[in-house]
Protein backbone atom coordinates (compact mmCIF):
# COMPACT_ATOMS: atom_id res chain seq x y z
CA UNK A 1 0.00 0.00 0.00
CA UNK A 2 2.04 3.26 -1.11
CA UNK A 3 0.64 6.41 -1.20
CA UNK A 4 2.82 9.07 -3.52
CA UNK A 5 3.69 12.35 -5.09
CA UNK A 6 4.80 13.28 -8.23
CA UNK A 7 6.23 16.76 -8.70
CA UNK A 8 8.22 18.51 -11.81
CA UNK A 9 8.29 21.72 -13.57
CA UNK A 10 6.09 21.90 -16.53
CA UNK A 11 7.49 20.06 -19.36
CA UNK A 12 9.54 17.79 -16.88
CA UNK A 13 7.73 14.74 -17.73
CA UNK A 14 5.37 13.96 -14.85
CA UNK A 15 2.23 12.93 -16.52
CA UNK A 16 3.94 10.14 -18.18
CA UNK A 17 6.35 8.83 -15.42
CA UNK A 18 3.34 9.05 -13.12
CA UNK A 19 1.70 6.55 -15.30
CA UNK A 20 4.50 4.30 -15.40
CA UNK A 21 5.38 4.28 -11.99
CA UNK A 22 1.54 4.10 -10.75
CA UNK A 23 1.59 0.58 -12.96
CA UNK A 24 4.89 -0.14 -11.35
CA UNK A 25 4.03 0.35 -7.86
CA UNK A 26 -0.08 -1.24 -8.10
CA UNK A 27 -1.30 1.89 -7.84
CA UNK A 28 -3.77 3.87 -9.35
CA UNK A 29 -2.50 7.41 -10.74
CA UNK A 30 -4.71 10.25 -9.53
CA UNK A 31 -4.18 13.39 -11.53
CA UNK A 32 -5.76 17.00 -11.22
CA UNK A 33 -6.27 17.50 -14.72
CA UNK A 34 -7.63 14.32 -15.40
CA UNK A 35 -9.92 15.30 -12.24
CA UNK A 36 -10.69 18.45 -13.43
CA UNK A 37 -11.91 16.96 -16.95
CA UNK A 38 -14.06 14.65 -15.51
CA UNK A 39 -15.99 16.77 -13.19
CA UNK A 40 -16.62 19.03 -16.55
CA UNK A 41 -17.70 16.15 -18.33
CA UNK A 42 -19.75 14.63 -15.75
CA UNK A 43 -21.26 17.89 -15.24
CA UNK A 44 -20.99 17.66 -11.34
CA UNK A 45 -21.27 20.68 -9.12
CA UNK A 46 -17.64 20.71 -8.69
CA UNK A 47 -17.50 20.79 -12.75
CA UNK A 48 -19.34 23.49 -13.23
CA UNK A 49 -17.74 25.91 -10.88
CA UNK A 50 -14.09 24.82 -12.01
CA UNK A 51 -15.13 25.08 -15.64
CA UNK A 52 -15.84 28.71 -15.19
CA UNK A 53 -12.19 29.57 -14.38
CA UNK A 54 -11.31 26.62 -16.87
CA UNK A 55 -12.58 28.76 -19.77
CA UNK A 56 -10.93 31.80 -18.55
CA UNK A 57 -7.52 30.45 -18.64
CA UNK A 58 -7.21 30.72 -14.96
CA UNK A 59 -5.86 28.03 -12.34
CA UNK A 60 -8.57 26.41 -10.25
CA UNK A 61 -8.96 27.17 -6.55
CA UNK A 62 -7.67 25.11 -4.29
CA UNK A 63 -11.07 25.19 -2.50
CA UNK A 64 -12.62 23.13 -5.42
CA UNK A 65 -9.41 21.18 -6.27
CA UNK A 66 -9.22 20.16 -2.57
CA UNK A 67 -12.58 19.33 -2.86
CA UNK A 68 -12.32 17.41 -5.97
CA UNK A 69 -9.28 15.51 -4.57
CA UNK A 70 -10.88 14.58 -1.27
CA UNK A 71 -13.67 13.07 -2.93
CA UNK A 72 -11.51 10.77 -5.50
CA UNK A 73 -9.19 9.47 -2.82
CA UNK A 74 -12.55 8.27 -0.68
CA UNK A 75 -13.30 5.84 -3.92
CA UNK A 76 -12.75 2.28 -2.76
CA UNK A 77 -9.66 1.72 -6.01
CA UNK A 78 -7.60 3.91 -4.52
CA UNK A 79 -7.72 2.21 -1.09
CA UNK A 80 -4.30 0.61 -1.69
CA UNK A 81 -2.48 3.22 -2.65
CA UNK A 82 -2.26 6.30 -5.50
CA UNK A 83 -0.12 8.42 -7.12
CA UNK A 84 -1.08 11.94 -6.93
CA UNK A 85 -0.11 13.99 -10.14
CA UNK A 86 -1.01 17.96 -10.10
CA UNK A 87 -1.03 18.10 -6.36
CA UNK A 88 -0.47 19.52 -3.45
CA UNK A 89 0.83 22.64 -6.13
CA UNK A 90 0.75 24.99 -2.91
CA UNK A 91 0.82 24.84 0.88
CA UNK A 92 -2.62 25.51 1.31
CA UNK A 93 -3.34 22.59 -1.10
CA UNK A 94 -0.21 20.82 1.21
CA UNK A 95 -1.85 21.71 4.65
CA UNK A 96 -5.11 20.09 3.20
CA UNK A 97 -3.64 16.86 2.08
CA UNK A 98 -2.40 16.42 5.36
CA UNK A 99 -5.65 16.84 6.90
CA UNK A 100 -7.41 14.71 4.43
CA UNK A 101 -4.71 11.70 4.96
CA UNK A 102 -4.79 12.26 8.56
CA UNK A 103 -8.49 11.66 9.51
CA UNK A 104 -7.97 8.37 7.32
CA UNK A 105 -5.08 7.35 9.33
CA UNK A 106 -2.65 7.58 6.59
CA UNK A 107 0.28 8.82 5.59
CA UNK A 108 2.35 9.90 2.53
CA UNK A 109 5.15 7.19 1.58
CA UNK A 110 7.27 9.58 -0.79
CA UNK A 111 7.40 12.22 -2.88
CA UNK A 112 9.20 11.72 -6.53
CA UNK A 113 10.57 14.92 -7.69
CA UNK A 114 11.55 15.16 -11.21
CA UNK A 115 14.38 17.49 -11.98
CA UNK A 116 15.37 19.00 -15.31
CA UNK A 117 17.24 21.65 -16.30
CA UNK A 118 15.08 24.46 -17.53
CA UNK A 119 16.69 24.98 -20.96
CA UNK A 120 16.22 21.07 -21.66
CA UNK A 121 12.58 21.86 -20.51
CA UNK A 122 12.22 25.40 -22.54
CA UNK A 123 12.70 22.89 -25.54
CA UNK A 124 10.54 20.18 -24.71
CA UNK A 125 7.82 22.36 -24.38
CA UNK A 126 8.39 24.13 -27.34
CA UNK A 127 8.80 21.26 -29.49
CA UNK A 128 5.62 20.32 -28.08
CA UNK A 129 4.01 23.80 -28.82
CA UNK A 130 5.09 22.84 -32.64
CA UNK A 131 3.66 19.44 -32.43
CA UNK A 132 0.41 19.77 -31.49
CA UNK A 133 0.38 23.76 -32.97
CA UNK A 134 0.00 25.68 -29.19
CA UNK A 135 1.44 29.22 -30.83
CA UNK A 136 1.01 30.54 -27.33
CA UNK A 137 3.60 28.52 -26.15
CA UNK A 138 6.32 30.75 -26.51
CA UNK A 139 9.94 31.01 -24.89
CA UNK A 140 9.14 33.87 -22.57
CA UNK A 141 5.91 31.99 -21.44
CA UNK A 142 7.25 28.93 -20.96
CA UNK A 143 10.06 30.58 -18.50
CA UNK A 144 7.16 32.35 -17.24
CA UNK A 145 5.50 29.01 -16.30
CA UNK A 146 8.64 27.99 -14.93
CA UNK A 147 8.92 30.79 -12.39
CA UNK A 148 5.33 30.40 -11.24
CA UNK A 149 6.50 26.77 -10.81
CA UNK A 150 9.37 27.26 -8.58
CA UNK A 151 7.49 30.18 -6.62
CA UNK A 152 4.49 28.22 -5.88
CA UNK A 153 5.65 24.48 -5.74
CA UNK A 154 8.81 24.61 -4.26
CA UNK A 155 7.81 25.30 -1.21
CA UNK A 156 5.91 22.03 -1.26
CA UNK A 157 9.12 20.00 -2.16
CA UNK A 158 10.76 22.11 0.93
CA UNK A 159 7.77 21.08 3.41
CA UNK A 160 8.44 17.38 2.13
CA UNK A 161 12.18 17.44 1.98
CA UNK A 162 11.86 17.95 5.93
CA UNK A 163 10.23 15.51 6.28
CA UNK A 164 12.71 13.36 4.69
CA UNK A 165 10.29 11.51 1.88
CA UNK A 166 11.56 13.32 -1.26
CA UNK A 167 13.17 11.14 -3.73
CA UNK A 168 14.73 13.31 -6.35
CA UNK A 169 15.19 11.88 -10.08
CA UNK A 170 16.92 13.47 -12.72
CA UNK A 171 14.55 14.21 -15.28
CA UNK A 172 16.94 14.60 -18.19
CA UNK A 173 17.18 12.22 -20.95
CA UNK A 174 14.86 10.20 -23.09
CA UNK A 175 11.76 8.56 -21.09
CA UNK A 176 12.96 5.39 -21.01
CA UNK A 177 15.77 5.91 -19.10
CA UNK A 178 13.76 8.21 -16.48
CA UNK A 179 11.77 5.41 -15.53
CA UNK A 180 14.13 3.36 -14.81
CA UNK A 181 15.86 5.71 -12.47
CA UNK A 182 12.63 6.72 -11.06
CA UNK A 183 11.71 3.05 -10.34
CA UNK A 184 15.03 1.91 -8.62
CA UNK A 185 14.84 5.16 -7.07
CA UNK A 186 11.70 5.11 -5.07
CA UNK A 187 11.70 0.94 -4.39
CA UNK A 188 15.01 1.73 -2.83
CA UNK A 189 13.91 4.04 -1.00
CA UNK A 190 10.40 2.41 -0.20
CA UNK A 191 12.83 -0.72 0.68
CA UNK A 192 14.68 1.69 3.30
CA UNK A 193 11.46 2.48 5.08
CA UNK A 194 9.87 -1.20 5.60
Amino acid sequence: MTRMIIIGAPGSGKGTQAEYLAAHFGILPVSTGELFRSHVRELTELGAEARAFMDKGELVPDRLTDAMVARRLADDDVRNGFLLDGYPRNVAQLAALDALLEGKGQRLDVVVQLAAEDEELVQRLLKRAREQGRSDDTAPVIRRRLELYREETQPVVSAYSERGIVVEVDGGGDREAITERAIAAVGSFLGTRQ
